[in-house]
C-alpha cells in the first residue's frame, strides 16, 4: 500500500495494492506495522463502526475530547463519499484548515486521522457504506460536533453526486444544530494540539 501525508498533520491516506482476477478482487485495507512507521505509533484498534448512508446524507464535523482522544481508520466499502479531515486543535500550524479524499469502491482509499482531528462526509451515492476502526470506544460525553457547513471553515462540499444528480446536503438534527469553529473555541471544547499525538514520524 502506498501512504501518503495530507496537508494536516496526522492525517493519511492509504491507497492499497488490489489484487483481481475472475473471481473478484482481494485488498489488504489495514496494515498496523505500516500505519506504526507513519506514526511513530501503534493504533490499537478498540471499536469498530459501519455506516450506511443514502445520496446526500452529510455527517459531521464529528471530534472526541483528549483524553481519551480517538483516532480513526476510514474506507469505503461501497458506494463513493467526499471524506473530510479538519484540524480542531487549538495551537496547531494549520488550525482551522481542511482537506479531502474521494473514497469509494473502485480505488478503495481509505483515510487515517490522528487524535484531535475531526471527521465529516458527504455521501455521492445511495448505499455508501463507510467502516472505521477507532483507537478508542464512542462515549457521548466526550464526543462533540462542529458544523460542517461553517463558512469560517468554507469546506467545499461537492454540488453533485456521481450520477449528476444535484446534492441537497442532509444533516442530522444534532449535526445542523453543532456551534461554528469559533463558537466552539469560545466555550473551550477543542483539543490542544500540545496534548496529542498526531505527526508524522516517517513514510518508507
Amino acid at each position: 500500500m502506498n501512504i501518503e501525508p495530507l496537508a494536516i498533520s496526522g492525517a493519511l491516506r492509504i491507497t492499497p495494492n488490489q489484487h483481481h482476477d475472475d473471481r473478484g478482487t482481494f485488498v489488504e485495507w489495514f496494515r498496523g506495522d505500516r500505519l506504526r512507521e507513519a506514526m511513530g505509533h501503534d493504533f490499537h484498534v478498540e471499536q469498530a463502526n459501519c455506516s450506511i448512508s443514502a445520496r446526500g446524507v452529510l455527517r459531521g464535523i464529528h471530534f472526541t475530547d483528549v483524553p481519551p482522544g480517538q483516532a480513526k481508520w476510514v474506507t469505503c466499502v461501497a458506494g463513493a463519499v467526499f471524506d473530510v479531515v479538519v484540524d480542531l486543535r487549538v495551537g496547531s500550524p494549520t488550525f482551522g484548515r481542511w482537506d479531502a479524499v474521494v473514497l469509494d469502491d473502485v480505488d478503495r482509499r481509505a483515510v487515517y486521522l490522528g487524535e484531535g482531528l475531526g471527521h465529516a462526509f458527504l455521501a455521492l451515492t445511495d448505499g455508501a457504506a463507510l467502516v472505521y476502526a477507532c483507537s478508542n470506544r464512542y462515549d457521548p460525553g466526550h464526543d462533540h460536533e462542529i458544523d460542517p457547513l461553517d463558512p469560517e471553515l468554507a469546506i467545499d462540499w461537492p454540488r453533485q453526486a456521481l450520477d449528476g444528480s444535484r446534492i441537497e446536503p442532509l444533516l442530522s438534527p444534532k449535526d445542523r444544530a453543532a456551534p461554528g469553529l469559533t463558537a466552539a473555541a469560545a466555550a473551550d471544547l477543542l483539543p490542544r494540539h500540545d496534548a496529542v499525538r498526531g505527526h508524522v514520524a516517517s513514510i518508507t
